[in-house]
């Protein structure tokens, strides 16, 4: 058996940020992103570790990942559990949640530990990557309506202390909306960080179901949610 004792303190202190990113047959969004975090850690001094948290890929999703040279573990299927998941395993006294489809900003990484030098937990502004016009629309709506509310979304990549994770419970183990439900749980013991620095998200899901028919749909499940649906009848809806 090791003892801590007998390790070089340097090596043996936590690292600054975990990196938790959930997957799920993500293989052609996977080397893209890969490809990011390498560029972000190599851009900082801080020490970063990257968790990907698979729930049952069978694209070759885990695969591609350890080939990229990061850290994949499984879980049981369902974003909140494998959130939770990555968090067990992440050493971090930070961690950020981030989207497979995600792309952090230059420095992002530096960005969200001078954040959380301040505050408690906090957020990106969001950026729409496509072509459609109304994608910067949506964007704008998103960011203004985040600041407002204090509430965040998992496209705006979240991120928080590791204390302030675990006091809340972490992700609420429901189907849908988890980032909105431990967003409000936060809030109450914290205002949010609300950088400018604009995170990109894919706009595969306005693409492919149509930009108004989701807007629609996703208006429709928040107003649900706030009046009590359960988030497992939402799921199904969203589905």
């Amino acid at each position: 058996m090791i003892s801590m004792n007998n390790l070089d303190p340097e090596k043996a202190r936590p690292l600054a940020l975990s990196v938790v990113v959930p997957v799920l047959n993500e293989a052609l969004e996977l080397p893209q992103l890969c490809e990011d975090l390498h560029k972000q850690i190599a851009n900082t001094v801080h020490s970063v570790e990257v968790i990907f948290v698979d729930g049952g890929s069978v694209d070759g999703s885990p695969e591609l990942i350890m080939t990229q040279g990061f850290r994949c573990v499984s879980s049981e299927c369902g974003r909140a559990r494998q959130m939770n998941a990555g968090a067990v395993a992440a050493t971090g006294q930070a961690i950020l949640f981030l989207h497979a489809d995600s792309e952090l900003p230059i420095n992002g990484i530096d960005a969200v530990l001078a954040a959380l030098d301040e505050k408690l937990w906090g957020r990106f502004d969001v950026r729409i990557s496509g072509k459609a016009k109304m994608f910067a629309v949506i964007a704008f709506f998103i960011n203004w309506r985040s600041r407002l509310s204090g509430i965040a979304t998992g496209d705006q990549g979240i991120f928080v202390r590791r204390d302030a994770f675990e006091k809340v419970g972490g992700f609420p183990d429901q189907a849908l909306m988890e980032d909105i439900a431990m967003s409000a749980m936060l809030r109450k013991i914290s205002a949010p960080v609300c950088l400018c620095l604009k995170m990109t998200t894919s706009g595969r899901r306005w693409e492919r179901r149509g930009i108004w028919s989701t807007i629609l749909l996703m208006w429709r499940l928040r107003l649900l949610y706030w009046l009590g649906v359960s988030p497992q009848s939402l799921a199904r809806r969203y589905e």
